[in-house]
């Protein structure tokens, strides 16, 4: 994946809280029964932390604090190709571009990079809970070390496309969320199962990410070969519900579904990468997914 050189990037959509303790009264997520299956059940979600926990969410966010040198090291396309925060910060304003010109009256997300802990408008959360959207503060959370989890024990095959997959789908629950396709599915009882809302939901934010991806590239803000979309096809599918549950407890329970099979995500990520075209995404008018 490289970035085009000359592309400006913006640092003020990319906070960085490294090294700040989480304040707040959180739970701590990384320890007793959630451990790794808590942390890859919240990347598939994008998950309030507080649904993991039964926590509250009135804990004050960290809002947008810096404490790298964020803007002064990541300016250009060329930085980008150089440098993971970098990375980050070229995909997060690729993405925000790309739906600034598909959804009327688009409200920006805020992207925070976090270690170890941090607090939200969801409430606070530990890096065990992988990369996530909270809808309470349209805030998407990272923890870069996530992407080394996926590969060394889901067995993604890493490589920066599977980063940039990450970020854009968390960005499609954004747009759910600010398009009230989120909050159907909630109060719909169609919760688990191969063909469920929640499934349908997933799947979705997949294939927007695909379709961002093809604009990218359509746009020349970014070139893909085929060894990227290699790569974001198996993050796709290290995140099937099938994968993690066999993974976690030897068996698969397709019933209890809430994201999708591996071969799921994968169909409908490439859907979305063959047009660059949200409207090829409704998971929701379709029979089966």
């Amino acid at each position: 994946m490289d970035f085009n050189d000359r592309a400006r990037l913006d640092t003020s959509q990319v906070s960085d809280v490294r090294g700040r303790r989480g304040g707040g009264r959180g739970v701590a997520l990384g320890g007793g029964g959630l451990g790794i299956v808590g942390l890859l059940i919240a990347l598939v979600l994008g998950v309030n932390p507080a649904d993991l926990t039964g926590g509250g969410g009135d804990s004050l966010g960290t809002g947008p604090v810096s404490t790298s040198d964020l803007a002064q090291r990541c300016q250009t396309g060329a930085d980008a190709d150089r440098d993971e925060d970098c990375r980050v910060v070229g995909i997060v304003n690729s993405v925000q571009s790309f739906w600034a010109g598909k959804v009327r009256g688009y409200q920006p997300a805020t992207t925070q990079l976090f270690s170890s802990a941090t607090t939200t408008g969801c409430g606070s959360a530990t890096s065990a809970v992988g990369p996530f959207y909270c809808p309470a503060d349209q805030g998407i959370y990272l923890d870069l070390g996530f992407f080394e989890v996926l590969r060394t024990q889901y067995g993604a095959s890493g490589g920066d496309f599977a980063q940039a997959y990450v970020i854009a789908h968390e960005y499609g629950h954004h747009i759910q969320n600010l398009t009230g396709t989120s909050q159907r599915v909630q109060r719909s009882r169609d919760q688990e199962g191969p063909q469920s809302g929640s499934v349908r939901l997933e799947l979705q934010a997949d294939c927007f990410a695909g379709a961002w991806a093809a604009s990218a590239v359509q746009r020349d803000f970014l070139s893909l070969d085929d060894a990227d979309i290699r790569e974001g096809l198996s993050a796709a599918a290290a995140v099937g519900d099938d994968r993690i549950q066999e993974k976690s407890t030897g068996r698969v329970d397709p019933e209890s579904w809430t994201h999708g099979s591996a071969e799921q995500r994968q169909k409908w990520f490439r859907a979305g990468l063959r047009g660059g075209d949200p409207a090829d995404c409704d998971t929701f008018a379709v029979p089966t997914v």
